[in-house]
């Protein structure tokens, strides 16, 4: 067993019965093709796990979220894009145990996110043909769990919008954002805003700007009804 799978073995938490399978989502075809190795590379199995990551996201989301199948359907790509994945790569450190050609890998292969993606997907399929579906979706499930928290967390950084959503839901609520004070020289002023909901003040934010002040007093009208961000 080489050195690079026996350390992706133990990054993954997963012991294959068949190692071979392994070292063949690490080959990339620049190392396949490269002195006649004997080596396949690991698109086969990039396939394979494609439909793989496709079908145990779409049951994660099947079970986590109530939206219709259009929103489900935008929130799996965002879990399995291509940006998802090479982030995914990074956190099992991926990139340095490919086996990719001398050339790819001086020309910066090991960071690609196509080829970080790709790997990825074939470690899955690795994975699943091992062992079969349960190891592959407990492999796989972390990294949904994760992403997604992480979109939530972003969903939140325009807190002006988060809160119209939320008070939305109620049909007659009145959101107003009302400047209380404004402070300082002009090349570095201070304002204060409140946010009101119905004329109540459920929040209040400072800026260095309007707009500032009024996401910081959303910011805090959504603490004050149970959403952290």
């Amino acid at each position: 067993m080489k050195d690079t799978t026996r350390t992706m073995m133990e990054k993954i938490g997963y012991a294959f019965r068949d190692p071979d399978l392994l070292e063949n989502a690490l080959t990339h075809s620049s190392y396949a093709n490269e002195g006649n190795r004997g080596l396949a590379s690991n698109e086969r199995l990039e396939f394979l796990g494609d439909s793989v990551l496709g079908f145990v996201t779409a049951r994660y989301l099947f079970g986590k979220e109530t939206g219709p199948e259009g929103e489900l359907t935008k929130l799996r790509a965002s879990l399995v894009c291509e940006k998802a994945l090479c982030s995914y790569a990074h956190r099992i450190g991926l990139g340095d145990c490919l086996l990719l050609g001398k050339g790819e890998r001086h020309n910066g292969g090991a960071q690609r996110p196509s080829i970080l993606a790709d790997a990825f997907e074939a470690i899955i399929a690795a994975i699943y043909l091992d062992g079969g579906l349960e190891p592959a979706e407990a492999f796989l499930l972390p990294f949904l769990e994760y992403e997604r928290s992480q979109q939530r967390r972003s969903q939140f950084k325009d807190y002006k919008t988060a809160l119209q959503e939320i008070v939305q839901q109620n049909p007659g609520e009145q959101l107003d954002y009302e400047l209380k004070s404004e402070s300082g020289p002009d090349h570095n002023k201070q304002f204060v805003m409140e946010v009101h909901l119905n004329s109540n003040v459920i929040g209040t934010g400072r800026g260095r700007s309007k707009k500032e002040a009024e996401q910081q007093a959303a910011r805090e009208a959504l603490k004050l009804m149970g959403y952290d961000d």
